[in-house]
């Protein structure tokens, strides 16, 4: 036990050490040269003090990702390898002999030693957030938020143990594909609540006090064909800088929402551009799109976790201290290859997403023919969260999700040089 976390907590900071070299020392993320001096180049739009700071934040907050990412694999590793997974087992199965509740009170001491060991990590973030003003939330606020991500995470997990364990043991051989059948409805389910009984937890939302912009985005809402009576505006100023505006939710629970730092920040005819990207998405079916991808992908994820539990419960199981994957012990073990498979899988996830965010942001453009505003709403952008312009490769392929500052606005601009063409 002592040689395998030795190890482990060798490769960890060999791998922190890597990380710290790419991002601080070896990569670039200035602008080429070929477009200095463009509205692509933040020198353009952000004076001298944000460009120092967006390169140091956007820096600061990728290494922490790519740090902290594989911290809770390790943790869950030594609650495995210590054996404290199989102790809290022992005191699951002391306090009922029914499995659910077994189960419920498993994940519940997992999840509250994962959290308060995480805890420091999670307070790093928010004070970089904080320092840098991105965050404007105050430590009690944000410790509430903390909370009900703790509830509202347990409580959506502990169903999905329970369930999950029980088909693991009826089903040994299929378990995998009989989850994968369940995980469908029960997706579509969290989608159709998350707008109205899961966000409200967080923040408050009420229909848009700008009644001639609420008007505005309702008729393009109407051109989209888009159901919708009401925008909705929800106060994240309490809580960051950072602009945001989306449409969430499916079914009669479909919703339109504004950030009001977007709303405070932005022109009538910036948050018309972004109002428009995101009925894009609607449109063009991205989120349905989504979940059928998700579904494929976990679909093979399940097939894989599967097989990979078995070969390492029978090669390892001593030394992880467990005897089936059945027992409850080896669900870190589950959780752990979730991740990992989670992580791998991402750069195809974000090239997909990215794809679809360049669609968006064409068909925005088509519909309100406005370049000036949509170049000018992304300069915003990247200046309320001191983003990078240009990200290195690997925060790229890794992180993001959309085209970056420079794809989207030099794609813009040539859309209107070709419109101006003709």
């Amino acid at each position: 036990m002592r040689k395998w976390l030795t190890r482990s907590i060798v490769l960890y900071f060999l791998y922190a050490f890597i990380v710290y070299w790419y991002l601080f020392i070896f990569s670039q993320s200035g602008v080429p040269a070929p477009y200095e001096g463009t509205s692509a180049d933040p020198a353009t739009f952000m004076s001298g003090r944000e460009l120092i700071l967006s390169e140091e934040y956007s820096t600061i907050r990728n290494f922490l990702y790519f740090v902290t990412m594989p911290f809770e694999w390790f943790l869950l590793f030594v609650f495995l390898i210590t054996g404290f997974s199989k102790k809290m087992q022992e005191w699951s199965n002391a306090t009922s002999r029914y499995f659910s509740l077994q189960s419920a009170v498993y994940f519940f001491w997992l999840s509250l030693f994962v959290t308060i060991i995480s805890f420091p990590v999670e307070w790093i973030g928010y004070q970089v957030s904080k320092t840098y003003n991105i965050t404007t939330q105050s430590f009690s606020s944000w410790m509430k938020d903390q909370l009900i991500d703790f509830w509202v995470n347990y409580a959506l997990m502990t169903v999905v143990v329970i369930v999950l364990y029980g088909l693991i043991k009826r089903f040994e051989k299929k378990w995998w594909l009989y989850a994968w059948l369940l995980s469908i409805p029960f997706s579509l389910f969290l989608m159709f609540v998350q707008p109205v009984v899961i966000d409200p937890l967080y923040n408050d939302f009420y229909p848009l006090k700008n009644k001639e912009l609420e008007e505005e985005i309702l008729h393009l809402a109407a051109k989209a064909d888009i159901p919708g009576e009401h925008v909705y505006e929800v106060n994240m100023s309490e809580k960051t800088n950072a602009l945001n505006a989306y449409v969430n939710g499916i079914g009669s629970n479909s919703r339109i929402v504004l950030w009001d730092t977007t709303l405070n920040r932005l022109s009538e005819n910036e948050i018309l551009f972004i109002m428009a990207h995101e009925m894009g998405h609607y449109v063009m079916n991205h989120i349905y799109i989504g979940i059928a991808g998700y579904l494929i992908l976990s679909l093979f994820g399940l097939f894989l976790i599967h097989l990979m539990m078995k070969g390492i419960v029978k090669k390892c199981g001593n030394l992880l201290h467990i005897k089936s994957i059945k027992e409850l012990t080896a669900f870190p073990l589950f959780l752990i290859l979730l991740g990992v498979l989670t992580f791998a899988s991402s750069p195809i996830v974000n090239t997909v997403s990215r794809y679809q965010e360049k669609s968006a942001d064409m068909y925005a453009i088509e519909m309100t023919q406005n370049h000036e505003a949509a170049v000018s709403s992304f300069q915003e952008l990247a200046k309320a969260g001191l983003s990078q312009v240009n990200p290195p490769a690997l925060v790229k392929i890794f992180r993001y999700t959309h085209p970056t500052m420079i794809e989207r606005i030099l794609y813009l601009e040539e859309h209107g040089e070709k419109q101006s063409g003709n």
